[in-house]
């Protein structure tokens, strides 16, 4: 990983699930040295943590949306069906 890489912040979710399914790759692959080895694994970690952060924060929105919505409906026009 010589290249100069972006700050995980940066990266939209797309770019992050991308970079760490190539580091993934990188590691399985078995080819790096291990200061490569231990400098990407660190990354992917970085990459995962801001992953699980997003995602976490797109589910509460998620919820709240829901809230919203099911409190502007009664019942008669509610679908109850999943619930």
């Amino acid at each position: 990983m010589n290249e100069e890489l972006r700050p995980v912040e940066g990266l939209t979710f797309r770019e992050a699930m991308s970079e760490l399914e190539g580091i993934v790759g990188l590691l399985e692959g078995n080819t790096l040295e291990l200061e490569q080895s231990l400098e990407s694994y660190e990354r992917g970690i970085a990459l995962i943590a801001s992953l699980q952060k997003r995602l976490n924060e797109a589910e509460q929105k998620v919820e709240v949306l829901m809230g919203e919505l099911s409190g502007t409906l009664d019942d008669g026009v509610r679908d109850v069906t999943l619930s």
